[in-house]
């Protein structure tokens, strides 16, 4: 066997050895989607009322929408208000901040208000909303 073939034996070794990391991580970008099924009318649970009680707000990454953060409305607790709480400046995600009346990002301090504007940057554009509700014991979103 010459050099060439050998280089060229190698490189076909290489391809072979690496399709199962390719086939692995398909597989794994699959199984991240959403895990909660979005019903006729578009809305798809992504917590509880008891959860949202609990902690003051739910975040859910697992959605047909992607992430999704649902808080009480500071100025009337009869309502929710979702977003998804991806910062626009740089990708990180902001959390509800309740005595700061915010979604307040940990990587560069941009804040938004309780509806998804931006209240002081970096980030100049606002947060994506959704459209919230509450049936039962179950907490919906649905993209708008």
């Amino acid at each position: 066997m010459n050099r060439r073939e050998f280089i060229g034996w190698v490189g076909v070794g290489s391809l072979a050895s690496s399709l199962p990391v390719v086939i692995a991580a398909c597989s794994q970008t699959t199984s991240q989607q959403s895990t909660t099924p979005s019903r006729p009318d578009g809305f798809q649970t992504v917590g509880t009322v008891a959860e949202l009680n609990k902690n003051g707000q739910i975040l859910n990454e697992k959605t047909a929408a992607g992430k999704v953060l649902v808080i009480e409305d500071p100025s009337d607790t009869n309502k929710i208000i979702a977003v998804n709480p991806t910062c626009t400046h740089a990708g990180c995600t902001v959390g509800w901040q309740k005595d700061q009346n915010a979604f307040v990002c940990p990587c560069h301090g941009s804040k938004y208000t309780s509806d998804g504007k931006v209240k002081n940057g970096p980030a100049d554009k606002p947060l994506a909303t959704y459209t919230a509700k509450v049936e039962g014991n179950e907490v919906l979103v649905k993209e708008i």
